[in-house]
């Protein structure tokens, strides 16, 4: 059983995103490990989004042309397409949630990797915690 203390977000490096002749969005992204739970699609109207996979992983997707921000800001949806290589691993929609600024908290890890560390109390719980000891002080 694999424990996850810290929720990971990754930077995209190269993704892609197309729009089709109904104006709907779709962006294309590496693909990641497992099937994403309740993803949505944070974006600060600006040049950066933050799809949030599920709790433990996030994708940050930085310097968004200028030219796709309005459709965007507009969308409802966007359609998310995983690619492992240029075969389609996944692909599922997402919410988009238009948002003033995207906070990334946490320490950065490598060039392109933030890691947030989780609450004390979903720490607690996911450690199976059952009794807490402090000092006496």
């Amino acid at each position: 059983m694999e424990t996850q203390y810290y929720t990971l977000i990754e930077k995209q490096d190269f993704y892609e995103i197309i729009e089709n002749k109904y104006g709907e969005l779709a962006i294309f992204i590496d693909a990641r490990e497992g099937a994403p739970l309740n993803p949505v699609l944070e974006f600060d109207g600006k040049q950066t989004a933050l799809l949030k996979r599920d709790s433990r992983l996030a994708v940050r997707l930085d310097n968004i042309n200028e030219e796709t921000v309005a459709p965007l800001a507009e969308s409802e949806f966007v359609l998310i397409v995983e690619l492992k290589g240029k075969m389609v691993e996944r692909t599922y929609g997402v919410p988009v949630d238009n948002v003033e600024e995207i906070v990334f908290e946490g320490k950065s890890t490598r060039a392109d990797e933030l890691v947030k560390s989780k609450s004390r109390e979903d720490l607690l719980k996911e450690f199976g915690a059952v009794k807490v000891w402090t000092n006496n002080s």
